[in-house]
């Protein structure tokens, strides 16, 4: 691509659109819930699935930045029926998760701002804020709008749980055993497989990685090195993790044993963690946790507008012509452009139209991406690990060993997941 100067900050810039994706429902509201109902019990087990899953995603920056080309690309080359399973993967998937994360961002701001508004006119100015950003800076309004997001977000967490301690809090909510006995449940073993299931991100974010960090390079004119795009992948996958162990930490500080029954809607358990920490600390505290929560949820919308429709373009151009345009082609920027009102307009529409069985399109969609965890895990090891990738560039035997042992724990648990829902 005729790079020539490698520097780091050239490079940063993916990574925190990746976390900015994964910080969303997972963390807000399973991670705050996961310590309101079972204390620090599962906090070890969260980071441990963290850990696992890391390879695999890792492997989206890994590959663009060793060969210049897409994940998307990589599959293409295993074969037609790799790219395929991803394409039914995202086809299968992409309007209803698109139209859930909005929702919650919707009922959510709906509740900061105290507006009245039905909940498809909400979900239609978050959507239109999305691409408002998208359509006037293209990524580099994005990167810019997603680093402002995120710092607000880690400080205004960090801010929340600081002031959780400095309440008085129940300490044992801190003793990880005070709450283990009710994982052991039909409940709770339903609640950690779903956890653990969503827990940082499904596994479909790695060629979003692969995508942000091709264009990040055009941006800056500079391709960066696998370390320095590795340097950037680990900074937004760790501080993922962290932001989901202060939510956890959240959760156990302000809700664990206060006998309160917790809402299973998104928005109703936002609403409530609002309240219950402004009932703790006072309504002064109320904009720190409020700025918090709809933080997490608009950069989860923002990245996730700007994924499927960049994956959706790049797929058309592989299946159309067998090789990516650069961005200088114009109807590179309107295949985006489209794919964009049509991944919006879908996703309005499943919320209008739908907004009645809801629960049972996420339940469909999140169901096909975990279960689609391992074979999206195998097509990226063996993607990394074979003749398409540098040799120099493979990754080494320690970090090829935890894959093994991340396979293995994505295979066990969908067998798992599977029996728990038969049996």
């Amino acid at each position: 691509m005729g790079f020539q100067k490698k520097s780091f900050w050239a490079a940063l810039g993916p990574g925190i659109l990746m976390a900015g994706a994964a910080v969303g429902v997972s963390h807000l509201i399973q991670a705050t819930r996961a310590g309101a109902e079972y204390g620090l019990a599962l906090l070890g087990i969260v980071i441990l699935a963290c850990v696992l899953k890391y390879p695999f995603i890792e492997a989206g920056p890994r590959y663009a930045a060793a060969t210049g080309e897409s994940l998307l690309r990589g599959y293409r080359r295993l074969g037609r029926w790799a790219l395929g399973i991803f394409t039914l993967i995202t086809l299968g998937t992409m309007l209803i998760i698109q139209a859930g994360v909005t929702i919650v961002t919707a009922g959510l701001a709906g509740f900061v701002f105290g507006l009245e508004a039905s909940i498809t006119l909400l979900s239609f100015a978050v959507l239109l804020c999305c691409a408002a950003v998208l359509a006037l800076g293209r990524y580099r309004l994005l990167d810019f709008a997603m680093k402002i997001i995120m710092a607000v977000l880690a400080v205004s967490t960090l801010a929340a749980v600081i002031l959780a301690f400095w309440s008085h809090p129940d300490w044992a909510a801190l003793n990880p055993f005070t709450g283990w006995g009710a994982v052991w449940t039909a409940g709770g073993f339903a609640f950690l497989l779903a956890l653990l299931g969503w827990m940082p991100i499904p596994l479909d974010v790695a060629a979003w990685h692969s995508l942000w960090t091709l264009e990040r390079a055009k941006q800056t004119e500079q391709m960066p090195s696998v370390a320095h795009a590795l340097l950037d992948f680990r900074i937004g996958y760790i501080g993922a993790t962290v932001v989901a162990a202060l939510f956890l930490l959240l959760g156990a500080l302000i809700m664990f044993g206060s006998g309160e029954a917790l809402p299973e809607s998104a928005v109703a358990f936002s609403a409530m963690l609002v309240n219950l920490y402004t009932e703790s600390l006072g309504e002064w505290a109320r904009p720190v946790i409020a700025v918090a929560a709809l933080t997490t949820m608009f950069s989860t919308t923002l990245a996730v507008t700007d994924a499927y429709p960049r994956a959706l373009r790049a797929l058309l151009e592989i299946y159309a012509e067998g090789e990516e345009k650069t961005d200088a082609a114009p109807h590179h920027r309107l295949l985006y452009s489209a794919a964009v009102l049509l991944v919006c307009g879908g996703a309005l529409a499943v919320i209008h139209f739908f907004g009645k069985s809801f629960t049972g399109l996420i339940d469909f969609a999140t169901t096909v991406s975990f279960l689609a965890a391992p074979v999206i895990a195998f097509l990226n090891l063996k993607l990394i690990t074979g003749a398409y990738m540098p040799e120099e560039h493979r990754p080494a035997r320690a970090l090829r060993m935890l894959s093994y042992a991340g396979f293995a724990f994505l295979v066990v648990f969908c067998l798992i997941w599977l029996g728990w829902k038969i049996f």
